[in-house]
């Protein structure tokens, strides 16, 4: 009988297309997946540490895994961020731990495994080479019609929230032609939607001699053959050039969402956070972007409560999102994250506070969000169908070049088609359309 294993993934996009590597590289060792870790020989948790409840989460997995490890046996390994944090104090922790393997290193899961299995480790533990790139592994993609590549590894930002230059390191870029070869087999291979990932992935080729940048990068994709849609996450205010925004505007390609993490509006919370601009100068950018993109969608991250924040500083963030109107934020409360400089600020915000102001942001984008849905009535958009809604399978689901979910009677056959849909009514969140030639 086949030996079976489970992945489950905590996290950023980064961390799924780690996952979905983690995957190819046990199916070539010969293990079967599975979503049943009670029938698992070897599960991976691929982990996040950006909040401070990310720990609960796992250590509450861990507790899970170690009953059904008792009663059966299996291979338990730990990867990603909290694993690259914690190392071998991890493994000491958590008895029931085989593996724990940092970012850099899930190529090394079959010499790992093949320790375990001689009976000769007690764990082992793998959390070096944090600031070279990793090897590039294949692949499969849970969709058929979207693939991701990582062009960037590791941060330099060091935002005074942030414990992820910490754990993966200093920021790394791939060269150029690997991913230029590496999209080219997506695309040959059928993906019409390319998500290229980094922690900040404008910043690409800030580390080489040679001039290429992110926008160039853009260009170049641009000119690989085939119908397809490039989409990107998540790029920085602050390298956020008039190149790119001019590589943008003349390539269809592109997708015209940009998800802008602002994370605060006031310009002396923005200060502490090391974020490196003003709330004008990200107003000004966010109005040149709409102006010279037409028809483009910005999106944003925001934190509220951060150590020191006023209520005048949160009505500067309120502001914000009622001057650029926002399609959507994900909004957060500050939480503390050791290791971090914020956690050791003065001017912790209680949270009472960050509840009550969180609530009022939530309350106040809502209302902008459903405003900018149904801006989209009446227009003909161009949308990627994705294939049966989740929640009613009789329906198709389908996203627009703004990233916009749009509802649609369709035939299923239409999965990973590029179509026109008539926007007829919208919510807050969702479009709903009619296909049109």
């Amino acid at each position: 009988m086949k030996k079976k294993a489970a992945i489950i993934t905590y996290g950023c996009q980064m961390n799924v297309n780690e996952s979905a590597k983690i995957k190819r590289i046990l199916q070539d060792m010969g293990y079967d997946i599975t979503e049943d870790v009670s029938e698992s020989d070897a599960v991976f948790l691929n982990t996040c540490t950006v909040r401070e409840g990310a720990a609960t989460q796992i250590y509450g997995k861990l507790g899970e895994l170690k009953h059904i490890k008792e009663k059966r046996g299996m291979i338990i390994g730990v990867t990603g961020c909290f694993a690259q944090e914690q190392g071998e104090e991890l493994a000491k922790k958590v008895k029931a731990i085989d593996i724990v393997m940092g970012n850099q290193n899930i190529g090394k899961i079959p010499q790992a495994i093949e320790k375990i299995e001689s009976g000769d480790f007690k764990y082992v533990i793998y959390v070096g080479d944090e600031d070279e790139l990793p090897p590039r592994l294949d692949a499969d993609f849970d969709s058929k019609k979207t693939s991701y590549s990582t062009i960037t590894y590791g941060c330099n930002n060091f935002c005074t929230y942030c414990i992820v230059p910490y754990v993966r390191g200093r920021e790394r870029s791939v060269p150029m032609d690997q991913l230029l070869d590496e999209i080219k087999g997506f695309v040959e291979k059928g993906s019409k939607e390319i998500i290229l990932l980094g922690q900040n992935v404008n910043s690409y080729g800030k580390d080489f001699e040679n001039k290429d940048n992110f926008a160039k990068l853009l260009e170049e994709i641009c000119k690989i053959e085939g119908e397809f849609i490039v989409r990107f996450m998540s790029p920085h205010p602050r390298d956020f050039t008039d190149e790119l925004i001019e590589v943008i505007a003349k390539n269809d390609k592109i997708a015209r969402s940009m998800h802008l993490p602002i994370q605060a509006g006031s310009s002396r919370v923005l200060g502490l956070m090391n974020r490196g601009y003003k709330k004008e100068e990200y107003i000004a950018l966010a109005e040149k972007i709409k102006r010279s993109i037409p028809g483009s969608s910005i999106t944003t991250d925001v934190i509220v409560g951060f150590p020191g924040e006023t209520e005048e500083d949160f009505l500067d963030t309120i502001d914000v999102a009622k001057r650029v109107k926002f399609e959507n934020a994900y909004m957060f409360m500050y939480s503390p994250r050791k290791g971090t400089k914020a956690a050791e600020m003065d001017g912790q915000i209680d949270q009472k506070t960050k509840k009550e102001r969180l609530h009022r942001l939530i309350e106040v984008q809502n209302a902008i969000s459903k405003e900018q849905s149904v801006s989209y009535i009446g227009s003909i958009q161009r949308v990627l169908a994705e294939g049966p809604s989740r929640k009613n399978p009789d329906v198709m689901c389908a996203r627009t070049s703004t990233n916009k979910v749009v509802l649609f009677k369709g035939d299923p056959e239409l999965e990973g088609e590029f179509i026109n849909l008539k926007i007829t009514d919208a919510n807050t969140w969702t479009l709903y359309g009619d296909i049109v030639e």
